[in-house]
């Protein structure tokens, strides 16, 4: 899988290729700012484009929205230390394949992996992160009422055990409204659950 890394960081840009090399994953170009991710991107067409937010130039979310508005089907992870909403939330709503932050640096493997699947992958400490922007209740059509409810509970980041209290149900009950509303919807999981609800 061949990846091209973009980080203002010399130190994080060896660690990362050697986390990535013992990986079984092929570093094909490095660069430093969000402009050389474009002309990196043009020019090697990576599998995956992990890139860094804060940086001299052109920022990575500036970056990204170019690379993906030329290139929709561009798979980029963002790799930063920021925990910050307003950055997931545009990173979501353009459509970044996911946000790790760096001290996390463990699922990092993982994440490409899924990413290169067709997941997106988001750190867990940010997934906690996105209810806090969540602006407005929301009502899918492909849900009912109660389904509807399920959801929103679950963007506001609680547990199936908490669902529960709150509506006056089972667990089990709560584990099946979740099943429904992933396949009424076409989901694979919780965080594209979450994803799908702040980008719709």
């Amino acid at each position: 899988m061949n990846i091209v890394i973009i980080d203002d960081d010399p130190l994080v840009i060896q660690s990362l290729k050697t986390i990535l090399t013992a990986n079984n994953f092929t570093v094909v170009a490095c660069g430093s700012d969000g402009t050389e991710a474009e002309e990196l991107f043009e020019r090697y067409k990576p599998d995956i484009l992990l890139m860094d937010i804060r940086m001299q130039k052109m920022n990575g979310i500036e970056a990204a929205e170019k690379i993906l508005a030329q290139n929709k089907d561009a798979k980029i992870l963002l790799l930063t230390t920021f925990n910050d909403e307003e950055y997931i939330m545009r990173a979501v709503n353009f459509g970044c394949k996911g946000y790790i932050l760096k001290q996390n640096i463990r699922l990092l493997a993982p994440a490409l992996h899924a990413v290169a699947a067709g997941s997106v992958v988001f750190d867990s400490e940010i997934i906690t992160n996105l209810p806090v922007a969540k602006q407005e209740r929301k009502s899918f059509k492909e849900l009912n009422s109660r389904e509807n409810d399920v959801m929103d509970l679950l963007a506001d980041g609680l547990n199936n055990k908490e669902i529960a209290q709150r509506l006056s149900l089972s667990e089990g009950t709560v584990r099946n409204y979740i099943s429904s509303i992933l396949e009424k919807l076409n989901l694979r999981d919780r965080t594209q659950l979450l994803v799908y609800y702040y980008t719709k």
